[in-house]
């Protein structure tokens, strides 16, 4: 995905642009029946009695403005609930929500053109035959509002609880992951050893690195009949002191600024390209359900559930998968399966060491990852570590042998 393809769909997940794009539909909607209004037979006039449609109208008008500010409160709160009983890295997904987002443009689509539809029939613009197109598009926006009220209604049942956002937050993370399985290294070649004293390029400025557009450095790359060598993945934090590449050979500042143009950085993660960051947030979930204060045991339960189905799905899927013609002039880093092991463990068996159930939950995850692809002596470090953790924090011997028997050893790696 090219930079300004991957701009392009972060603004269309904004709640304000499909509003925006379903308002200007429906107030040329109004507008254009003045203009189709010579086409329209004089029988069909008559026998609708078209002059119905001015407290239709009114009536739409008044109440779309009301379910408009009730949709937007319930959708502040479902943003609230998921920023305190999940986490906020989640919220954004909530946000980009498309049967919300659908609700919203709807409601207020449907306000303006009524708006638009009586200050056109006060001004006299339309004559007969315009009435009857306009009353004919004011029957199909009444079915389409009941069909978008339905959808809606159902929605409201799940949006903001924690369950739904830890699966959107999965959804996410599992998109990012079938990514890397299609396009190992992000369609680019494996890594090479950076030799000494290579030539590197800086970033200008400090944040996130949210994407990179490996197609254009591939680009690039060929211009100036060079490979190009990422160095960071999506996710890293950057600043001018931490190089974003290196080159075989200096290219002038104008090369280096195109170069940088590749990236792009922000203040927060993005779950496009980083895998990682889905990992990270689901932890939190799990952390923040470990907490004394919401003490929820069952949820940390359910995100080690998940968690491990994600990395299982992603070893089985890369196995199988094999890139086809990687980008000739681009090299990347790989996925780090002990840094993901790392990201979504470490916090989960540090905050529920002192749950036994907690405990059981996350061994047996462990053991069922252990057999694929080069996860069993990640999986085995992550286990007796947090059978050391467990062994501090519970109070009964009994409960610690029970993660004992458990836990991985080197001698099942053996056997």
């Amino acid at each position: 995905m090219s930079r300004w393809q991957w701009l392009w769909r972060r603004l269309t997940h904004r709640l304000w642009f499909r509003a925006a794009l379903f308002t200007l539909l429906a107030v040329a909607t109004a507008l254009v029946a003045s203009v189709a209004e010579p086409f329209i037979p004089y029988k069909i006039t008559v026998t609708i009695g078209a002059q119905a449609v001015d407290n239709i109208l009114g009536i739409l008008a008044s109440s779309m403005l009301a379910v408009t500010t009730f949709s937007l409160t319930t959708m502040v709160s479902a943003y609230a609930a998921a920023t305190s009983n999940a986490t906020p890295r989640a919220t954004r997904l909530v946000i980009e929500d498309r049967t919300a987002q659908n609700a919203i443009a709807t409601f207020l689509g449907s306000f303006l053109f009524s708006v638009a539809g009586i200050v056109a029939l006060s001004t006299g613009i339309y004559g007969e035959n315009g009435r009857v197109i306009l009353f004919v598009v004011t029957i199909l926006v009444i079915i389409w509002i009941v069909v978008t009220l339905l959808r809606w209604i159902e929605r409201l049942s799940g949006l903001g609880r924690v369950e739904e956002t830890t699966a959107r937050v999965e959804a996410a993370t599992r998109e990012a992951l079938q990514q890397w399985v299609e396009r190992p290294y992000l369609g680019a070649r494996p890594p090479v050893p950076e030799p000494e004293g290579a030539p590197q390029i800086f970033p200008e400025e400090r944040g996130y690195l949210q994407h990179a557009d490996l197609g254009r450095l591939s680009t690039l790359g060929e211009e100036m009949g060079q490979a190009v060598h990422l160095l960071v993945l999506p996710g890293a934090y950057l600043h001018p002191h931490r190089p974003l590449l290196w080159l075989a050979r200096p290219c002038d500042d104008e090369m280096a600024a195109r170069l940088r143009a590749a990236f792009t950085l922000g203040s927060s993660r993005s779950y496009d390209q980083d895998p990682r960051f889905g990992l990270i947030v689901l932890s939190e979930i799990a952390s923040r359900a470990l907490s004394s204060a919401v003490n929820d045991p069952g949820t940390a339960i359910g995100v080690l559930t998940g968690g491990g189905k994600l990395l299982a799905e992603w070893a089985e899927a890369q196995a199988q998968h094999q890139s086809e013609n990687p980008l000739p002039h681009v090299h990347a880093p790989g996925l780090s399966a002990e840094e993901m092991f790392d990201d979504f463990f470490h916090p989960i068996a540090r905050d529920g060491a002192g749950m036994l159930e907690v405990g059981i939950r996350l061994q047996k995850t462990l053991r069922m990852l252990a057999p694929l692809g080069g996860f069993r002596f990640i999986a085995r470090r992550h286990s007796q570590e947090a059978l050391e953790r467990a062994e501090q924090a519970l109070g009964m011997s009994s409960e610690r042998q029970i993660l004992r028997e458990l836990a991985l050893t080197e001698r099942q790696d053996l056997s």
